[in-house]
């Protein structure tokens, strides 16, 4: 399990959606900014706050051609009640492979129960990873306000 620094490439990964269809990133991102968020499951307070977070904003960030993709170990069922629950509009990922997803991003995961510990990975439009935040516990994650700021800066001294 190795750390993705800024500059690699984010690995390719098979997201499960609800209604049995799928989502590959990097490539659902590719062309702009994305944010990829593991969350610990839908019975996480600071997920739910996360989540929620992300969905007030997620009109701010589209403007600035940010798109927001989410994954948990969660099955379909709990996925799905998660997405009504707050309303959420972009793609949730379910039943993701704790140990096959850690192994690739090198994000905690928590035994017993088996979860991905919160990560969140900004991309650029390549798919190269611009920041990575771990998390081995609860606290310690990405805020849509960060990554909108981050993504100005980027933009603004890119062009200079």
């Amino acid at each position: 399990m190795s750390l993705l620094r800024p500059g690699d490439q984010f690995p390719a990964l098979t997201l499960s959606l609800p209604g049995g269809e799928t989502l590959q990133v990097p490539d659902a991102l590719a062309g702009g900014f994305g944010v990829l968020l593991f969350y610990r499951g839908s019975w996480c307070p600071y997920c739910k706050t996360q989540l929620r977070a992300f969905q007030r904003s997620l009109e701010k960030l589209a403007e600035l051609d940010i798109k927001v993709v989410a994954v948990s170990v969660d099955d379909e069922a709990a996925t799905k009640e998660t997405i009504a629950q707050h309303g959420l509009e972009f793609p949730l990922g379910h039943s993701a492979d704790a140990t096959a997803f850690a192994e690739a991003t090198g994000a905690f995961v928590n035994e017993d129960p088996k979860y991905l510990q919160s990560t969140g990975f900004v991309l650029d439009p390549h798919g190269k990873v611009v920041v990575s935040v771990y998390s081995s516990g609860a606290i310690g994650r990405l805020v849509p306000e960060d990554v909108a700021g981050l993504v100005r800066y980027l933009r603004e001294h890119q062009a200079a």
